[in-house]
């Protein structure tokens, strides 16, 4: 790939940002509009949020993010880890500091849920060579993965098994 210039690259950067929060704010109203019925204005909204995604994708193969699979493990398992104790610590700081609690809550859980998310980006890691499959199921109210199968409740957030839905 050939280099891109210093404000180029910060562009993309920008870009990506704004097209990945149009991608989840049109799925975020495709939602609400199937909730609402109106069932063709939520296949609108999903169209043009894969359409978003697009965008995103574009903006990440120019800017070189995206590697081989082993070093994308890696990069994604070093990510999980810095959100963890460097990123989501210093904004539950700052939510308790002006005491927004259900923001502090969000970013407790979130925090608690990259750490799992970095075990399994290890486990892919360790085992990348094996021929190991296995089924995922995300809570649909913290973002917790379970590996496998769906647990009773969720160790992050306490949700009923029902929360979870599989990734297909």
């Amino acid at each position: 790939m050939a280099e891109v210039g210093e404000k180029t690259l910060a562009n993309l950067k920008i870009a990506f940002q704004a097209e990945a929060e149009a991608y989840f704010r049109n799925l975020a109203f495709a939602e609400q509009a199937d909730k609402d019925g109106y069932k063709q204005i939520a296949h609108m909204f999903r169209a043009i949020a894969n359409a978003e995604s697009v965008h995103c994708r574009n903006a990440l193969r120019l800017r070189g993010i995206v590697k081989d699979t082993e070093t994308n493990l890696n990069a994604a398992f070093e990510r999980e880890l810095m959100a963890k104790n460097e990123k989501y610590p210093e904004m539950i700081k700052i939510a308790e500091a002006e005491n927004e609690r259900p923001a502090a809550l969000i970013f407790a859980r979130t925090r608690d849920v990259e750490e799992m998310h970095a075990s399994i980006y290890k486990k892919a890691l360790d085992h990348l060579m094996e021929e190991r499959e296995t089924q995922y199921y995300i809570c649909s109210v913290c973002g917790y993965v379970a590996d496998g199968a769906i647990p009773e409740e969720c160790p992050v957030c306490g949700a009923e098994a029902d929360k979870f839905f599989e990734v297909k």
